[in-house]
């Protein structure tokens, strides 16, 4: 049996969405080993001026505990 753990991680990006969703994914790859999958929890963004100047995305990432022996 695996358990997995799943942590959120906002992502941020000045260009898109999906920049910001790899931005997040590369960010918590950087400290968490096996990443198996991402679910996208929410899309936000700062605006000025009338325009989007920040895209957010808040990402759940899923990897797998390990145990040691």
């Amino acid at each position: 049996m695996t358990a997995v753990k799943i942590i959120k991680v906002l992502g941020t990006s000045s260009e898109s969405w999906e920049a910001a969703v790899k931005e997040a994914v590369k960010q918590a790859a950087a400290s968490v080993d096996d990443i198996h999958g991402v679910e996208v929890e929410d899309w936000t963004a700062d605006v000025e001026n009338g325009e989007i100047v920040n895209y957010k995305a808040t990402v759940e990432i899923a990897f797998p505990v390990h145990h040691e022996l």
